[in-house]
């Protein structure tokens, strides 16, 4: 693959290019040249753009590809095509499939399935067999087969001693244990952020309490471990001030949040739309808020786009029997900025989406360097878009976002020797 990227900004906070305007060379995949200006000697294929921006490949940290057994609602095929429209580079591919990915069977499925895509699929291995929570996976063959991280998903790890062990276990080769903090028997069934709007709707209230009190759970037993821990879905402002007090004291913790949470709050639901149905369910416009200023300080790692397909007949029914989840990896960059826009530098964000999630799972970094393997994505942070409904590339459309003005494009992806471009 050569191309000729032109006229760019750099956003990379590891580059020395970082901020400058440059023209960028790539010849069979690998960055040839970076410089103020470049000729196209070799009459290469050119990308222009207005506002083009570049920066290393964007790494979602939270994806759900339902790959094998639920490919109704997506296979890795369409839920890596979703994520290179997206500008996402690498994603994190939950493991809540049928069967669990909970062997080195599972984790081998998923690489090779996905080795030719421009997207490259990151498995994460369950943490616990068929994500149930009773008995330890078998971890190590999973992370020599190539998981990058163990988790239950959205099954919150209620056993305290089941995470202990796993915890420690995952010390002996430097793996990587993420829990979203929610106390089942609090959430009981829950569809909505508990408080004035679920009273109001009739609607069964979800408390923050239900997050917050594991996330107390969770800083205690790490601390207790001396063990890394990765909290996923944070959506309250009490999670975020536990967490902020937890990193000041030097407990090993790192914590993302979903684009959509920071864009959305609790009142949208007065329209009683299912695809807003999701879990956590959306917070208030103060958990927002501390949620931004959680990013700014640093106590919020990384922003996800926690992408969870649901057929139909999942979401066109009554609220209270509606799945919960909505895809989000097309929209993801444009909810964050939209979100976020003169709130938090632009480097600070696409470090949230690049470097951040990579040093979490003990990635290598890409990087803007001549001689190294391109692995970029392109967008502009000022283009306003509207999604349309038949733009969609996921094979489930549950989303709330079609025909809404958000700011941020994506204009396109180079990866593994290929390059992918929408204009």
């Amino acid at each position: 693959m050569n191309a000729l990227i032109k006229s760019a900004t750099i956003v990379n906070s590891q580059s020395p290019f970082n901020g400058k305007t440059v023209d960028i060379l790539i010849e069979k995949g690998i960055i040839k040249k970076i410089a103020n200006s470049i000729k196209n000697t070799e009459k290469v294929q050119e990308v222009k753009a207005k506002d083009l921006h570049v920066s290393i490949g964007w790494f979602d940290l939270r994806a759900n590809f339902c790959d094998p057994g639920f490919e109704h609602k997506e296979d890795l095929n369409s839920g890596l095509k979703a994520a290179a429209k997206g500008g996402f580079t690498g994603v994190l591919v939950m493991p809540n499939t049928n069967p669990t990915t909970d062997t080195k069977g599972g984790i081998e499925y998923i690489i090779n399935k996905s080795k030719n895509n421009i997207v490259t699929a990151y498995p994460a291995g369950a943490l616990s067999v068929k994500c149930e929570g009773n008995e330890m996976a078998e971890m190590y063959d999973m992370h020599l087969a190539g998981a990058v991280a163990f988790t239950d998903n959205k099954k919150s790890v209620n056993n305290p001693g089941l995470l202990t062990r796993a915890m420690l276990y995952n010390q002996s080769f430097n793996g990587l244990v993420m829990d979203f903090p929610n106390d089942k028997y609090l959430f009981n069934n829950g569809q909505i952020n508990e408080g004035i709007t679920s009273t109001r709707l009739g609607l069964k209230g979800i408390p923050a309490i239900a997050e917050e009190l594991m996330v107390i759970r969770d800083l205690f037993l790490a601390e207790y471990c001396n063990a890394t821990i990765h909290l996923t879905n944070i959506t309250t402002k009490k999670s975020v001030q536990l967490i902020k007090e937890a990193k000041a004291k030097g407990i090993k913790v790192t914590a993302d949040t979903n684009s959509y949470h920071l864009l959305l709050d609790e009142t949208e639901l007065e329209t009683f739309d299912s695809n807003l149905k999701v879990l956590p369910p959306l917070r208030t416009k103060d958990d927002i808020k501390a949620l931004i200023k959680g990013i700014k300080e640093g106590v919020i790692d990384a922003i996800c786009s926690d992408h969870t397909p649901q057929d139909i007949e999942m979401k066109q029914c009554e609220f209270d029997h509606a799945k919960f989840g909505m895809i989000n990896l097309q929209t993801s960059f444009a909810a964050m900025n939209t979100a976020l826009n003169g709130k938090v530098e632009l480097q600070q964000m696409i470090d949230l989406i690049t470097v951040n999630p990579r040093k979490i799972l003990n990635l290598d970094l890409p990087k803007i360097k001549e001689g190294e393997m391109a692995n970029l994505t392109l967008f502009s942070p000022t283009t306003s878009t509207t999604l349309k409904a038949d733009e969609l590339v996921s094979k489930s459309k549950n989303t709330p976002l079609v025909d809404r003005i958000l700011i941020g494009k994506v204009y396109g992806i180079v990866n593994q020797n290929k390059l992918e471009i929408s204009l």
